[in-house]
């Protein structure tokens, strides 16, 4: 039995089914529990109290954002539990930033055409966006990835990508943090501004993911799309908070989703040359590390009818014998 947050979630699982089953820690108006039995699986499942129906038995669209996927690590699990997790889920798209699959930083075309393989809708990218030489030239081969938004306007990529779910149009967008971010950017807050002009009558719905460094900055942000946003997910730090929440006038919101990649680690990175360079300041090479590889992510359950978040939840799934 685990508490999270104010929920106690149950997993009697068989050996058998232990890795496909995700942790999910939740958020929503006037959440309960529903215990419920598929197959030789037992799992808590959140419904809204009242309601006298399971949470994902609505027929809305139901959204997973994967934080930044980390090297060979955070690619390879993704291939051996993404489909299986879709499934299980019952997630009608997943979009995934993809701004550290190669080796750590960057992306390329073989690798984004990869990660498309593995059953991501969408690729979000971020301040690592041109750290691979010859992105520049793939980006625009990729009509389901884009670049941030608020990068300058000669920049190549599309600044946005919109997703067909079941009919319902979702626009997906990422904006650049400004504090502590070293990207030449413009200012986040102006810019989402424009972008949801630019997209009205194009999109029902709109994702906003802010890759930044402060949290100040991310929640600032949320407050100030509150209303207007399916959901803001925040990405870059690659550590995962304990504040998925829906906001008052309906827009979900997390601080940061996350890193797939391993956790085994400094920020996805091997320990020691890490360590060594905080204590000496001398330069090292800083490669992925390997242990304890983990999905992370935020499942966004949005009503179409009411144009508001139903609730927002972590996903966390880890590799079959802790690797």
């Amino acid at each position: 039995m685990i508490p999270v947050a104010g929920y106690l979630l149950d997993f009697p699982i068989s050996d058998r089914n232990r890795s496909a089953i995700p942790l999910r820690f939740g958020s929503g108006p006037r959440a309960g529990l529903e215990s419920c039995r598929r197959g030789s699986i037992s799992a808590w499942r959140f419904h809204l109290a009242g309601r006298g129906r399971a949470h994902h038995l609505r027929g809305v669209p139901k959204i997973l954002f994967i934080g930044d996927i980390v090297g060979k690590p955070g690619r390879e699990i993704l291939v051996e539990r993404l489909l299986r997790l879709r499934a299980e889920l019952k997630v009608d798209v997943v979009i995934a930033n993809g701004e550290n699959v190669a080796a750590g930083s960057g992306i390329t075309g073989a690798l984004a055409k990869a990660l498309l393989a593995t059953g991501i809708d969408a690729l979000t990218l971020g301040d690592h966006v041109w750290d691979q030489r010859g992105w520049e030239d793939d980006i625009d081969d990729f009509p389901t990835v884009c670049r941030p938004a608020n990068l300058p306007a000669s920049c190549p990529g599309a600044d946005h990508v919109i997703l067909n779910v079941k009919g319902f149009k979702l626009a997906v967008f990422t904006v650049l943090g400004r504090t502590f971010m070293g990207m030449k950017a413009e200012c986040p807050f102006l810019c989402v501004d424009v972008m949801l002009k630019k997209l009205e009558g194009q999109a029902d719905a709109v994702l906003v993911e802010i890759h930044a460094e402060a949290t100040s900055e991310k929640i600032a942000l949320g407050w100030y799309l509150d209303g207007r946003a399916v959901a803001v997910l925040g990405t870059h730090t690659h550590v995962p908070t304990a504040d998925a929440s829906v906001l008052p006038k309906g827009t979900g919101f997390m601080c940061d989703v996350g890193m797939t990649g391993p956790y085994a680690s400094v920020l996805g990175r091997e320990v020691a040359p890490v360590l060594s360079r905080f204590i000496d300041g001398m330069p090292k090479r800083f490669e992925v590390a390997e242990g304890d590889v983990r999905i992370s992510g935020a499942l966004v359950d949005y009503d179409e009818v009411a144009k508001r978040a139903r609730s927002v939840e972590l996903i966390t799934v880890r590799r079959a014998g802790g690797r």
